[in-house]
Parts: structure tokens; sequence; C-alpha cells
């Protein structure tokens, strides 16, 4: 009966290690638009910008060429070799130039242990792209939500 409460024991020592190797938002996430002081956009024009960006809290998104909009969040635990990140935005519905209807961008991150934040922004950069109606923006690791928001674009 001992060996096997042993390795009940390991079993679950292991078990609480790999959860411990889990991220986690650590304090608020900021989310809204992100502020810039350009004006004039072109479509397919990115404006680059810094890791410090002014974010204006709000979750009512102007459906314009240039609006760049997400969230800023700081995450505990970031192990390089960790379950990387997937961003998750689903859309009102884009319908791009070939034609075809896009419901999801899903795009897959890796943990960046030295960055300090980390961001999930969408930037409007070609007409249509600007869809007005509802996005949800959501952070997950492996199944785990992390977190998540919803933006009203008009």
């Amino acid at each position: 009966m001992i060996p096997f409460r042993m390795t009940a024991l390991m079993v679950l020592g292991l078990a609480s290690g790999v959860a411990l190797a889990d991220v986690r938002v650590d304090g608020p996430v900021e989310f809204g638009i992100f502020e810039t002081q350009y004006k004039e956009y072109q479509p397919g024009e990115r404006v680059l910008t810094r890791s410090d960006q002014t974010i204006r809290p709000t979750d009512e998104i102007p459906a314009k060429l240039g609006t760049k909009f997400g969230m800023r969040y700081t995450l505990a635990g970031k192990q390089e070799k960790a379950t990387p990140l997937t961003l998750l935005y689903l859309t009102p519905g884009l319908v791009g130039p070939d034609g075809r209807r896009q419901d999801k961008i899903e795009v897959v991150q890796k943990l960046a242990p030295g960055a300090e934040q980390d961001v999930m922004a969408f930037e409007f950069t070609e007409h249509y792209e600007v869809v007005p109606g509802e996005w949800h923006f959501m952070v997950f690791q492996g199944d785990r939500l992390l977190t998540e928001q919803r933006f009203n674009v008009r």
C-alpha cells in the first residue's frame, strides 16, 4: 500500500508542478484605443509605435482607417518553452478582396519571458477591415482563457 501512496503523491506533485508553469494575467488589463498623433492614414499604411503607447480606455471604437484598438496586459509565470498563447479575434465578418468572409483571425504567439507587457491589438489598415459590429478579443494558453474584451466598432 505504501508504494501506491508514494506514486500517487509523486504524480500529484508533478501535476501541480505543471500547473505552476501556466501563465496568468498579473494586474489590470488595459483596453481601448491606442493613441497616436498621426492623422492621414492611407490604405495599407502602418505607423510604427512604441510599446508604452497610451491607451484611451473605451470599448467604443471608431470605424476608420488607422484606428488601432485592443488590450495590453502583464503575464506572470512566462517560460520560453511553455505552451504558446493563442490570440483569437472574432470579427463581425471581414470580406476580403478575394470575396471570402473571415469571422475569426487566430494568431499563435510564443511567450516572451523578457517582455514586460504583452499586447493583443488590431489596426484597420485596409478599407475591407473596417467592419462595424462586435469584435471579441480572447487570449488563451492552450484551452485556458486568460483574458478577453469585447469592442463595439461604429
